[in-house]
């Protein structure tokens, strides 16, 4: 069983639930030292004192704060856990939201709870048939590592997800990030088309359905290099659709969308096996 990277509380009223949390997501990631250019020369990266250039070990390390004109307040690790009596050991739950009121937007990462004492479980289990049965996510806070997270905590099958969330102010408008953005499109043949467009490519979400091929071509591309061989690909770039060239874009990307659709309907289906008939007593 995995190690539990958090545990404390779950909290809603006055009931609290016992709980661990583990991660629920790995990302597909091909490990790649630093070197040289030209060399095989690792490069490493030290802990430093920029005064004595010496090496400092991790736990002789605190957290500063410039506060201007070159100077920092020190804070200990202690003082951080002092300020948050209960929150690094605690997930309150302020209100319970129906989960389609949430922009996907505040979402950040996932993680599994679980019940960390069995005595307690029921408790859990209450929790999370609740949460199913009155289709809600409970939104809470909590301390982690130093830094305060808000949280939504949802049922998915027989296990609490919690999801760390943005917080308002951390989602940058985007009429200051991106300036003037284009103005609402006319209701005219282009909209129409592209709104057939997309009935026409629409279809079940199938996680399954997607893998990660630039990955296997990073391991392909170490393989190949390995052996001394050579990878091309000859992919181009895409290019901008010319805005003259917009319908009939649109018109033969619906026709292309609506073949692909009838053949996968097509398809012949696979025959179930016949059950064999039961032999006369």
């Amino acid at each position: 069983m995995a190690r539990a990277i958090w545990s404390g509380y779950i909290n809603f009223g006055l009931v609290s639930v016992p709980v661990g949390m583990y991660s629920a997501t790995q990302e597909h990631e091909i490990d790649f030292h630093q070197f040289q250019k030209g060399t095989s020369d690792r490069i490493r990266y030290k802990r430093v004192n920029e005064r004595t250039g010496r090496e400092v070990p991790y736990d002789k390390i605190v957290k500063g704060h410039d506060v201007g004109g070159g100077e920092y307040v020190i804070v200990e690790p202690e003082e951080l856990d002092d300020i948050a009596p209960g929150k690094s050991r605690s997930l309150e739950i302020d209100t319970f939201v129906d989960l389609d009121d949430i922009d996907p937007m505040h979402f950040q990462k996932s993680y599994y709870l679980g019940p960390s004492d069995p005595e307690n479980a029921s408790s859990y289990a209450l929790l999370r048939d609740a949460l199913v049965k009155t289709n809600r996510a409970g939104i809470a806070k909590f301390v982690m590592r130093g830094k305060e997270y808000l949280a939504t905590i949802r049922a998915d099958g027989k296990v609490l997800v919690l999801e760390t969330m943005y917080f308002a102010d951390e989602i940058r408008d985007p009429d200051a990030e991106l300036g003037e953005l284009p103005r609402k499109a006319g209701a005219g043949k282009q909209l129409s088309m592209a709104v057939d467009l997309i009935e026409a490519m629409s279809g079940e979400w199938k996680p399954s359905a997607y893998k990660d091929t630039y990955t296997e071509r990073v391991k392909d591309l170490v393989k190949a290099k390995h052996a001394g061989k050579e990878v091309v690909y000859s992919e181009e770039e895409p290019q901008a659709t010319n805005p003259t060239d917009l319908v009939a874009a649109l018109r033969a990307s619906v026709e292309e969308a609506r073949k692909a659709r009838g053949a996968k309907k097509k398809s012949p289906a696979r025959k179930r096996a016949s059950k064999k008939p039961k032999k006369a007593a």
